[in-house]
């Protein structure tokens, strides 16, 4: 997800200074995603030469409250609309690890099982995380959505063991 558009979901609700959409952001997103407040004030910069925020007076502390114009609306309506494609994702590194690991001949095992205990730790934090402070549906939605992910590696790497102990070349490596 692009900071972009983030922050001008937050500013279609009302006007907003940096500060509170660093907050809210965070929020938002349950925390996994901390924000520089140099992020947004520069991703607000380039959203205000590219129209699609407007800033407004300075308040009484010096604080800029930008709004979103309808081109930023528009902006924002695309994006909501417009799937997000597996190619725009990034690379899965646990993925090219593994990858490189059996191209190299290593013994894959105690990565699998390395990680498989990383992921159980994260998936039991991620829980129990779930269970203590959730606040509201957007922080609810995301971490439903990192325990989804969590148990997915998970039966990957049962997968991924497997068919390493199946195939015959990783037979012969381990020989």
């Amino acid at each position: 997800m692009a900071i972009r558009q983030g922050l001008l979901a937050l500013l279609s609700q009302g006007p907003r200074y940096g500060y509170q959409l660093r907050a809210e952001f965070e929020a938002s997103t349950g925390a996994t995603w901390p924000l520089n407040i140099g992020q947004v004030y520069t991703t607000l910069s380039r959203m205000e030469r590219d129209g699609l925020v407007s800033p407004g007076e300075q308040d009484d502390q010096g604080r800029v409250v930008y709004s979103i114009t309808e081109a930023g609306r528009a902006e924002m309506e695309r994006w909501f609309s417009t799937p997000v494609a597996q190619s725009d994702r990034p690379r899965d590194e646990l993925v090219i690890k593994l990858a490189m690991a059996v191209a190299a001949g290593a013994d894959v095992r105690p990565v699998i099982r390395a990680q498989r205990t990383a992921t159980m730790s994260a998936l039991q934090h991620l829980t129990r995380a779930k269970h203590a402070n959730v606040q509201g549906a957007a922080q609810r939605l995301v971490l439903d959505s990192m325990i989804f992910q969590a148990e997915a590696e998970q039966r990957w790497l049962d997968h991924c063991e497997a068919v390493l102990t199946a195939s015959p070349q990783t037979q012969e490596r381990q020989r």
